[in-house]
């Protein structure tokens, strides 16, 4: 969990496409902003309460500004269509730190970076990393056509474009990506690093797997996810509040706090983010969150209280 949060002013707003917007935040007092690691992202509080992130696209070499590049989501849950609409040149926002929870690999071999439609936006931070301490890696950017792409040009005039490849599935004539022919050959030190949707990120992994990548050397981040929160009801003892409260079979952990008056801090509500993650002194969680590895919801003592409920008939945790 991060509370700590800045004071921005949108300094330009761009339609990079249709429905992609990017947004060059700058301090609000003419301060430095924190230094950031590629892959990193940021918390925008939105207009009428929203909380939502969006990756850091800028070179991090760069502090003068942090640079964002939003999808028009139709399905949104309020987040973007909220950017969209309300987000102007001049508008003054509320962002968190950032956080990174999909770092670049220390050393090793070469890097594929897959990114498929607006999950581009870390990759480029990463390619910017990458190119500023003299390793090997490709960016493979992969879209529908070249209208529904950002950053093109930006990729183009880059000082690694060399190592930008494009992929539309819909130009004519078409240009999928063959992600198997990619990494054909190699190196056993190589990493592969996707982000974008959930099928395109799917494909891409299970790939990497078929061409020899063992799990530790593939790296991905869901920024949305479908995940069931409905089952059950069971207690949940608040320790550190004192309190207890009955979870609904239609409710969430978070959502029962807070009718008790305990307010969780919650940013993608999906168990992507790990903002709203609790330590559990009872009971057994059953995760259903993407930010916890098998690893550590195997030792049953942190919860995504968004999403995961329990499979013990109580759990105590220390909020």
């Amino acid at each position: 969990m991060n509370d700590t949060t800045l004071h921005v002013r949108v300094a330009q707003r761009q339609m990079a496409t249709a429905d992609i917007v990017v947004l060059d935040l700058e301090p609000a007092d003419g301060s430095a902003l924190p230094a950031f690691d590629a892959g990193a992202h940021i918390d925008l509080h939105l207009p009428g309460g929203l909380v939502r992130q969006y990756s850091l696209c800028s070179d991090p070499a760069d502090t003068r500004a942090y640079r964002v590049g939003i999808l028009r989501d139709p399905a949104s849950r309020g987040g973007s269509v909220a950017v969209h609409e309300q987000l102007e040149e001049g508008s003054a926002l509320q962002i968190s730190t950032p956080r990174n929870l999909f770092p670049l690999e220390a050393g090793g071999g070469k890097s594929y970076l897959f990114g498929g439609g607006i999950g581009i936006t870390p990759m480029i931070a990463m390619a910017h990393s990458l190119h500023h301490a003299g390793r090997d890696f490709e960016l493979h950017y992969c879209s529908r056509s070249p209208e529904h792409s950002a950053f093109l040009a930006e990729l183009a005039a880059a000082p690694f474009a060399d190592k930008v490849f494009t992929h539309f599935d819909q130009a004519e004539p078409p240009s999928p990506a063959d992600v198997a022919a990619l990494l054909a050959g190699a190196g056993a030190d190589s990493h592969v690093y996707v982000c974008g949707p959930n099928g395109f990120m799917d494909w891409v992994m299970e790939t990497a797997r078929a061409s020899g990548f063992a799990p530790a050397r593939i790296h991905h981040e869901y920024f949305q996810v479908e995940v069931e929160t409905g089952g059950a009801g069971f207690e949940v003892v608040a320790e550190a509040s004192g309190k207890e409260v009955t979870v609904g079979p239609d409710e969430t952990i978070a959502q029962a706090l807070g009718r008790i008056g305990i307010r969780v801090q919650m940013s993608c509500e999906q168990g992507v983010c790990g903002t709203c993650m609790c330590t559990v002194l009872e009971g057994i969680p059953d995760h259903r969150d993407s930010y916890q590895t098998d690893e550590e919801k195997a030792e049953n003592d942190q919860i995504a209280v968004c999403c995961s409920r329990a499979l013990t008939p109580r759990l105590v945790l220390d909020i």
